[in-house]
């Protein structure tokens, strides 16, 4: 996987033997995203200005609370602004189980597909736009991971993955 990091911007590239067509599902269909990373429900509304949201499944919902975080009914929430299936996604972002990341506001999160050269495999770029979020940039870069907070988008691809790749998450 490559990644590179600064403040602002982070961008992660891993190469997945999958069809753009299977990525994008799992990206942007509930019943993939209950499967692997932080298992959200994702919803999305693939129209520019639709929203995009994230509600917790109920064992990720009994799980925070058992350490103490309250979780709300939805987790993440934003707008699509540009989706062009199978090969890009670009939507606002705002982590809303934090006051002080919620606080921050939104930014903005673009996942791009592309057929790899080998022609058995692509790539999936997701570059987070951070600016004025310092709090997000450090969690979704897995700087909370001895904390509890999880490994951030590296985690979260290398387990997508891996379900697209074996039909199994990491931890399954």
């Amino acid at each position: 996987m490559t990644t590179t990091t600064d403040t602002t911007t982070q961008v992660y590239r891993i190469y997945i033997k999958a069809t753009p067509e299977a990525i994008w599902d799992a990206i942007t269909k509930p019943e993939w995203t209950a499967r692997y990373g932080y298992t959200g429900l994702a919803d999305y509304d693939l129209r520019p200005g639709g929203a995009y949201t994230v509600a917790p499944t109920p064992e990720f919902k009994a799980a925070a609370e058992a350490q103490g975080f309250p979780c709300p009914d939805v987790i993440i929430d934003g707008e699509v602004l540009e989706a062009e299936p199978p090969k890009r996604l670009v939507t606002t972002f705002r982590m809303l189980m934090d006051a002080g990341m919620a606080e921050e506001g939104f930014t903005r999160l673009t996942h791009e597909i592309a057929p790899a050269p080998d022609g058995k495999s692509c790539s999936l770029t997701v570059t987070h736009e951070l600016a004025g979020a310092p709090l997000l940039a450090a969690l979704v870069h897995g700087d909370n991971e001895a904390s509890g907070a999880g490994g951030g988008h590296a985690w979260v691809l290398s387990d997508l993955k891996s379900l697209l790749e074996t039909g199994a998450p990491l931890a399954g």
